[in-house]
């Protein structure tokens, strides 16, 4: 009993373990693409036994009579016995094969191998051993219909595919019971033997490979010609029946090697950013051709424009600005010509006033003449002012005093 709760609890933590460690690769999906699919289905199973009580009663019925046979204390201290487990529980295994025959629906064929095997271990008074055993053993045929319900039937954040099962189930020839005692063969009958529900769920997935975890329960009900007085002590005098199904817990991993093209759109993405697209292309190993640009990175763009624009409206401002100054500086330096040929004027008079030995009309006159005519060359030196800025008003000239004739002077002489 100990031995086999050990193995029990060993296998459940491989089943966890492996699960666990298979989950975190897993790959989410919303649909089972396979067509056609391979699978194995390694189980724990509760049988539903309930003949059990007649072993252990032909075993309690053995221990008494070697209590009867003891003749003192002594010998009766070394008889001892063990008890059948008072649970059935074995690890079946199941190998199929699966089609999917429209969306999400599937039609399974498989094999399974039921066996569970029980003994215990009895000391007479004469501190002898006599082993006793008894064994379960079934080939079971199946059928089964599975439906799987997408992510908009029942949704989850973790995503996955559940789906329900139902199976109908034939016992092929190798299904019986032999004990210490006899061996009991079961009828094949042609219309099944019993079914079986389930819910699964798909919690891991590469590529074409699937792990689904499942937990139902199935009746297979079997019976026989003979009668269970053939095979244990004080047996019932009736034709054998029992069942094989039970409460069972499953792993069923699968591979498709016939898919059907998973879609380009994926209808549970809809990324307004481009997100989805982008992932999915980049799984492809492809780039995408799309320059998908936000609303954000829009803005700015937009900004950066009009800051652009605002910029080359400044810098032709300022380019009319400096050709305005330049032009004004023209005529500021053509005005200041200007001045300095008047200063020359106004010096070539005072020199006209001192002059003592060129007083005469004529020469006055001529040198006159000279001051004009370089007053209009210098006049036509100066260019004319551009519209924009206005030049200052051109300052009047100033006004020429006529040369008076020198006065005779007399000398003592004359």
């Amino acid at each position: 009993m100990k031995f086999k709760s050990r193995k029990l609890i060993s296998l459940l933590g491989a089943l966890l373990f492996a699960g666990t460690a298979f989950a975190a690769s897993e790959e989410k999906l919303d649909h089972d693409y396979s067509i056609l699919s391979v699978f194995v289905q390694p189980s724990i199973s509760f049988l539903s036994f309930e003949e059990r009580k007649y072993f252990q009663e032909a075993i309690d019925t053995i221990y008494y009579g070697f209590k009867s046979t003891a003749v003192n204390s002594a010998e009766s201290l070394n008889v001892a016995k063990q008890d059948f487990q008072k649970v059935n529980f074995c690890f079946p295994i199941t190998a199929g094969i699966q089609w999917q025959f429209a969306e999400d629906q599937f039609l399974s064929a498989g094999i399974g191998f039921i066996y569970d095997h029980e003994s215990v271990v009895l000391t007479d008074a004469k501190s002898s051993t006599h082993s006793y055993e008894y064994t379960l053993q079934g080939v079971p045929f199946f059928l089964e219909y599975r439906l799987a319900l997408p992510k908009n039937v029942i949704t989850l954040n973790t995503g996955g595919l559940f789906s329900v099962a139902v199976r109908w189930y034939w016992v092929l020839p190798g299904t019986e019971i032999y004990t210490t005692w006899g061996y009991l063969g079961a009828k094949t009958p042609l219309w099944g033997a019993g079914f079986g529900v389930s819910v699964g769920y798909l919690f891991a997935s590469w590529n074409n490979f699937k792990l689904y975890g499942d937990i139902g329960f199935n009746s297979i009900s079997v019976k026989s010609e003979k009668m269970f007085s053939h095979i244990v002590p004080n047996g019932p005098d009736e034709n054998a029946k029992w069942n094989l199904g039970g409460l069972q817990m499953q792993i069923r991993g699968s591979f498709g090697f016939w898919n059907k093209p998973k879609p380009k759109d994926d209808d549970d993405d809809d990324d307004d950013d481009g997100e989805g697209m982008k992932s999915k292309l980049s799984k492809l190993g492809k780039k995408p051709n799309v320059k998908i640009i936000d609303d954000t990175k829009k803005d700015s763009v937009k900004a950066d424009s009009v800051n652009v624009a605002d910029s080359t409206n400044a810098v032709a401002g300022r380019a009319k600005v400096a050709d305005s100054l330049k032009t004004t500086a023209d005529s500021t330096k053509a005005i200041a010509d200007s001045a300095k040929v008047a200063d020359t004027l106004k010096t070539v008079a005072d020199s006209l006033k001192t002059a003592d030995s060129l007083g005469t009309a004529a020469n006055t006159k001529a040198i006159a003449d000279t001051s004009k005519t370089a007053v209009q060359d210098s006049a036509k030196v100066v260019p004319t002012p551009a519209k924009e800025p206005t030049a200052p008003a051109k300052a009047p000239a100033e006004k020429s005093t006529p040369a008076t004739p020198a006065k005779e002077v007399k000398t003592k002489g004359d």
